[in-house]
């Protein structure tokens, strides 16, 4: 299958090292295009979350997959999240064609586009940062229990659902900090004259226009790797949402050249060694 050309592919909010992750059609995608820069938007890896007695072949596989799109010369922008903050001290670092940064800014065909994760408009975060941390691990185990529900109901022949979701729309307060987030993320933008924002952290894709008294500017999240399983993707200029979709994706390619699938991985899949590598490399 021939890969798809994308200018640009923001996605964020993966998860890396926790049992929610869909690493396995994260791979499918990333397999499937051909990207000019890829953006990671925050929260690639679960540092919050990490342990090393869960770390599966598939999520060594995504990580390998990014690292072969900088060998082959793509210019891949970790911008750090929540999540990944332990990497925030290692900011502004370029090796190649890989950059981790906080935030970037780049211009689309005349527009400027701002990407940053986003949570710095998190109150949460700023203020009871072991709060946060507790509802990442209470919110790992109910998409935990979610999977084997839904794994019931498929066995049944019944629709999936999402636990999170519903209970996100039971809330007012949720709704209310999703449009509090949006809004402040476009107002910010707009002082700052960019036309574009791209963020991630809230696991809710969107694509607007946000409208308020000194300007507009067009809003987008990424969305997340957990649940709705979505990217942003930039060509020909125009931006959409790409929903990932398992009817698309029934053949797995296989990756050939450096960094194949053929590769022996189980070897490879102890974390303190691949941490161990990682931090040989930024020192």
């Amino acid at each position: 299958m021939s890969k798809r050309e994308v200018d640009i592919v923001v996605i964020s909010d993966v998860h890396l090292g926790t049992y929610g992750c869909h690493a396995k059609e994260l791979l499918k995608y990333l397999k499937s295009i051909k990207p000019k820069m890829l953006v990671l938007n925050g929260d690639i890896i679960d540092i919050w979350q990490f342990s090393k007695r869960y770390w599966p072949e598939t999520h060594m596989k995504v990580l390998r997959k990014l690292m072969k799109f900088v060998v082959e010369g793509v210019p891949v922008h970790y911008l750090t999240g929540n999540h990944d903050e332990l990497l925030r001290k290692f900011a502004d670092m370029h090796m190649g064609t890989f950059h981790l940064q906080n935030k970037l800014v780049v211009e689309l065909d005349g527009a400027k586009a701002w990407f940053f994760h986003g949570d710095i408009f998190d109150v949460t975060m700023q203020h009871s940062k072991w709060l946060a941390k507790l509802g990442a691990v209470g919110y790992d185990s109910l998409i935990l229990i979610n999977s084997m529900v839904n794994w019931i109901l498929k066995l049944f022949g019944r629709e999936k659902m999402s636990f999170s979701k519903k209970i996100k729309a039971k809330f007012k307060d949720a709704v209310k900090f999703i449009n509090s987030f949006e809004n402040t993320a476009a107002e910010l933008a707009i002082e700052n004259g960019y036309e574009f924002v791209i963020c991630g952290h809230i696991h809710q894709p969107e694509m607007r226009t946000i409208a308020v008294e000194n300007g507009q500017v067009t809003y987008l999240n990424s969305g997340d790797w957990v649940e709705n399983l979505t990217a942003l993707e930039y060509h020909n200029k125009t931006w959409k949402i790409f929903k990932y979709d398992p009817k698309d994706f029934q053949k797995d390619e296989v990756e050939e050249g450096q960094l194949s699938d053929s590769e022996d991985l189980s070897s490879k899949l102890d974390i303190n060694v691949l941490l161990q590598k990682i931090k040989l490399e930024i020192v």
